[in-house]
């Protein structure tokens, strides 16, 4: 759109004609849909107090003060401090959350998977940055270098190197069929509920991990590795106790959903998402699973549940 078109509109119109480009890049880069919303937020108040008359071109205006703001948090003492106590996972988001963005390319769909969001807390805030505006949105160099007050051949490094470093943790020789990535869950989900122990293991890769939150009662995640210890971890995750669901506030029904583009299972009691598992899955196995449940991290996906029709539960009463 020209900028005589953009001068047209009012101001706020303008705007949210961007709003929610501004809002996926945002998420991207801070792996969570609250920071992001508030990202966004102090981007109007900026646009609303600039000299607009001097925006030549709106879009890349918003797109450089937004990016400015995620890499001021990402830059913060208390998001640092946040991230490498370990208690830290990306927020999850419900298929068809627009602020999923945009999802046409493979590597669009990877840059907000969680594990590659988690995986980009290695790299430096600016390599973030170079990594989601190209990988993600498209960017040539040109523009993330004065997006970012670099340099051409700055970005073309950053963007290299973060590429290597996300490419050597990762543990999938592609992008999994979703189709077949859900019966494996639904199968996993099925071994988990009825105490097939030898069937879960026999379900997870050799290098399977487990990640969870506790339900946000701890401090710290809880990890888990090698085939017995997750199996083991899962058995008694998906044991259902007394206990349990008191905190729940009821008995859940499991349904199986997409969650940032991977199956994924969800705990529901009265229509309110308690507890998400979602899965990375890796050659008709399981490589990956992140629990999480505290009530902060799943209010955006709550609010997109509640705008859908689910599908029928996997297990109506748990």
């Amino acid at each position: 759109m020209g900028y005589s078109a953009w001068t047209a509109q009012p101001s706020i119109d303008r705007f949210e004609a961007s709003r929610g480009r501004l809002a996926s890049l945002a998420y991207r880069l801070l792996g969570s849909a609250a920071d992001a919303e508030d990202a966004v937020q102090d981007t109007f108040l900026r646009w609303q107090a600039a000299d607009r008359e001097r925006v030549e071109v709106p879009e890349a205006w918003l797109t450089k003060v937004v990016t400015n703001l995620c890499l001021d948090r990402l830059r913060s003492a208390h998001v640092r401090h946040e991230r490498a106590a370990g208690a830290w996972l990306p927020e999850p988001l419900l298929e068809g959350d627009p602020m999923l963005g945009p999802a046409d390319t493979f590597e669009q769909r990877e840059s907000v998977s969680l594990a590659v969001l988690t995986l980009m807390e290695r790299l430096s805030p600016v390599e973030r940055a170079v990594y989601v505006l190209r990988e993600a949105f498209s960017y040539r160099h040109a523009e993330i270098a004065r997006i970012l007050d670099i340099t051409e051949s700055a970005s073309q490094q950053h963007v290299h190197r973060a590429r290597i470093r996300v490419a050597a943790e990762r543990r999938r020789d592609g992008e999994a069929d979703p189709a077949s990535a859900r019966r494996v869950v639904e199968e996993f989900l099925a071994a988990a509920t009825s105490g097939r122990t030898e069937r879960l293991v026999a379900l997870l890769t050799d290098d399977v991990t487990a990640v969870s939150d506790g339900a946000g009662l701890g401090t710290r995640l809880l990890r888990y590795e090698t085939r017995e210890r997750v199996a083991s971890y899962v058995r008694a995750g998906f044991k259902p106790t007394p206990a349990k669901r008191r905190l729940a506030g009821g008995s859940p029904a499991m349904y199986i959903a997409l969650v940032n583009g991977s199956p994924a299972v969800l705990a529901v009691v009265d229509d309110r998402v308690v507890g998400a598992v979602a899965f990375e899955v890796n050659d008709g196995k399981v490589a990956s699973l992140r629990g999480i449940a505290a009530a902060d991290r799943l209010a955006r996906l709550n609010e997109v549940w509640r705008q859908h029709e689910p599908d029928a539960p996997a297990i109506n009463a748990w």
